[in-house]
């Protein structure tokens, strides 16, 4: 299973990756969060829903919610890796939700001094005292995410909905804990259940039903971590049919059984092969 970014219990994550040595290569994958990626030195290329983009140095490339995206370096990069939880910022849930940006990608934002003191900061919440971190983490997002907004465009969302792909997303992702088949697919989006198997092979790079497992085991981990809820009910919650089925699941994308995750995520110990909201490649 490729490296995946690392799934925080918070709302608020950063990976300081300033020794050129962890790579920008996550697979193709997507979760409810904004993901920011602040590049300093180096490139990548990276996939977004269906366009293909490079961040160079000082660019800034903004993922939003339920957005499929992948990474595909091409040197030694040294970036921030920010994750957020767009829930934290609902002065802008207007923007975050209501259309989709034309590019993710904001050029030349490391030539601002501001831009990139802002991001600087945000990468050392660490540093900020304690009784204060929360408030002050949010007011330093929304000074940054008012200027890098606004040197965005973006389509309205009914043409960004118009994007086959990332209506098939969306839908999977408010739906994933239903019965759920290529058939379903097919009779709500009016879409050819073989076009669509062959959008998931070729544009995410696993199978339909990896795809929807790998949702509901995303979500069966946020059960696990955050609620007192018993394995057979998180099973049920997140759409699986059987317990046979969940636990098989569960161990090919995790690599350990609920009970196990649950207990070493609690331990504060989250293993590594569980660092990602949801992971499609093998």
């Amino acid at each position: 299973m490729g490296a995946m970014y690392e799934n925080k219990k918070g709302d608020f994550s950063c990976r300081n990756a300033l020794s050129g040595r962890y790579p920008l290569a996550f697979g193709a994958h997507l979760h409810y969060h904004l993901e920011m990626v602040y590049m300093l030195e180096g490139c990548t290329t990276c996939t977004v829903d269906t366009g293909e983009y490079t961040i160079e140095s000082g660019d800034v490339l903004l993922v939003f919610p339920n957005q499929v995206h992948r990474y595909d370096p091409s040197g030694k990069e040294k970036y921030l890796l920010f994750i957020i939880n767009p829930d934290l910022l609902p002065e802008l849930s207007r923007s975050f939700s209501g259309a989709a940006p034309t590019s993710p990608i904001v050029r030349g934002v490391g030539n601002d001094p501001y831009m990139h003191e802002l991001l600087m900061t945000l990468s050392h919440t660490e540093d900020m005292p304690a009784d204060y971190r929360d408030a002050i983490t949010k007011g330093y997002l929304l000074a940054f995410f008012g200027e890098l907004l606004s040197r965005m465009t973006f389509r309205e969302s009914s043409q960004a909905d118009s994007l086959t792909l990332r209506s098939i997303v969306s839908f999977c992702a408010q739906n994933y804990s239903r019965e759920l088949t290529l058939a379903t697919l097919e009779q709500e989006l009016h879409l050819s259940k073989y076009y669509i198997s062959h959008l998931f092979g070729s544009k995410i790079g696993t199978g339909f039903n990896d795809y929807i497992n790998a949702l509901r085991v995303s979500e069966a981990c946020r059960y696990l971590r955050r609620t007192n809820k018993s394995i057979t009910e998180i099973s049920a919650l997140v759409g699986f049919g059987t317990m046979r089925t969940f636990n098989r699941a569960f161990i090919k994308q995790v690599g350990m059984s609920p009970s196990e995750y649950r207990k070493t995520a609690l331990s504060g110990n989250e293993p590594e092969k569980t660092r990602s909201e949801v992971s499609y490649v093998d």
